[in-house]
């Protein structure tokens, strides 16, 4: 199983991602949490001092590692399909999957997220206007480069990963 999840921060990328690869025996990564643990500093911290592109860098490479062992669950980073090189590596590792909700619901769960508003930047003017605006941009990056889109709305985690399963024929 080579599975990549990708969508908005705060799809459930990482929670789906670590049920799916324990219910499946593989492993999992995260890419941001990678980036995290090699760089020593939060990724507000890193966009502070190195800014977008230096994060951007460091992502780049997390996923040329990631992809590198076979058999996991990959969960990257809202913003990594905005490289090409990525999207690349990500579509030739194995079945993409995206995580969609609608700016409201991503906009809400954000906030209701302790942990964003002190470990992640904001990509403009934050709040539900940032969520729409970024959404735009990359929406069509997500579409055009996932195999498998799976609507988050009212469904648990564990559903979604069961959901994800059944398109694997797991």
């Amino acid at each position: 199983m080579n599975v990549v999840l990708i969508g908005y921060r705060g799809s459930g990328k990482t929670t789906v991602g670590r049920i799916l690869a324990e219910r499946n025996d593989v492993g999992f990564v995260d890419t941001d949490e990678l980036i995290v643990h090699q760089a020593g500093q939060g990724i507000a911290q890193i966009f502070a001092s190195e800014g977008e592109d230096g994060f951007r860098t460091r992502e780049e490479a997390a996923i040329a590692m990631a992809v590198r062992i076979k058999e996991r669950v990959i969960s990257v980073g809202g913003g990594a399909v905005e490289l090409p090189s990525n999207r690349s590596l990500l579509r030739a590792y194995g079945s993409v999957i995206w995580l969609q909700a609608d700016a409201d619901s991503l906009s809400e769960r954000i906030s209701k997220d302790d942990t964003s508003a002190t470990q992640r930047p904001n990509l403009g003017q934050g709040g539900l206007e940032e969520v729409r605006d970024v959404l735009k941009r990359r929406n069509p990056l997500y579409a055009k480069l996932a195999h498998l889109a799976i609507s988050t709305a009212g469904k648990s985690p564990t559903t979604i990963a069961e959901d994800i399963e059944a398109w694997l024929n797991l």
